[in-house]
């Protein structure tokens, strides 16, 4: 199937997002405050919390992305799984480096996924910055909400087998890398939309409730290219007369 140019135009507009926001993340992280251990953040706060889960979220839609790559000669999907492996790859990077500048661990034993999204200031929740506490609060947040309004609210837990909201089992994984041609093209797109949803939702969450300036307008970047993304995807499955799941 040869790719269109509005194929072409989305998928590299997606990337330029992300990477545009990364850079501008970075910058800001650099030039922080005078006293960054002031901005320290506290193990449970809803800055770690979504460096932990979206390092974890990223590297499962860079599995899925190389694993698609060798599963069709398809150039337009070729193309989107490389461009969703190198953003999320970088992205990542950045996650878990944030969290070794903090000096906080990359997983918290008996932490949930996604615990810090039901957190929020004044309600009881662990401190965002500072001294942290002991143990975490539940799962929750909506991943449906993902391309509607801005807010989150609470989100439907993770199917299961799966990690974290938008996650696929570890049974998905594998009838991916045992399907071809367009059945694996089919699939990969279902999946990545189902893990774009949850991540938008993820990303929105740490918009609202982290209080690092470049995480949040990281997680704004993350919310604007996988819109995107979602967007191109939707048309990709129809091309091949499907659609993504329910």
């Amino acid at each position: 199937m040869s790719r269109t140019p509005r194929t072409y135009w989305a998928a590299g507009t997606a990337v330029l997002l992300a990477l545009l926001f990364a850079a501008a993340a970075t910058v800001a992280a650099a030039s922080g405050d005078p006293d960054p251990a002031d901005r320290t953040p506290a193990l449970h706060s809803a800055d770690a919390g979504f460096a932990r889960d979206m390092a974890v979220h990223h590297q499962q839609a860079v599995e899925m992305s190389f694993v698609v790559r060798d599963r069709t000669q398809d150039e337009a999907v070729r193309s989107l799984a490389y461009d969703i492996a190198n953003t999320q790859a970088n992205q990542r990077g950045m996650l878990l480096g944030w969290l070794d500048l903090w000096g906080l661990p990359k997983v918290v034993a008996g932490e949930p996924p996604m615990a810090w999204m039901t957190a929020s200031e004044g309600s009881g929740g662990h401190d965002q910055h500072g001294d942290s506490g002991d143990g975490g609060g539940s799962s929750g947040g909506d991943a449906a909400a993902a391309g509607g309004s801005g807010g989150h609210g609470g989100h439907a837990a993770a199917k299961p087998g799966a990690l974290m909201s938008g996650m696929a089992t570890k049974e998905e994984i594998v009838r991916l890398g045992a399907a071809s041609g367009r059945d694996a093209e089919v699939l990969y797109l279902q999946l990545m939309t189902d893990h774009h949803v949850g991540g938008v939702a993820m990303a929105r969450g740490c918009a609202e409730q982290c209080v690092t300036p470049a995480e949040r307008d990281l997680a704004r970047g993350m919310v604007e290219a996988q819109q995107s993304e979602l967007t191109l995807m939707a048309d990709m499955l129809k091309r091949r007369g499907a659609a993504p799941r329910g």
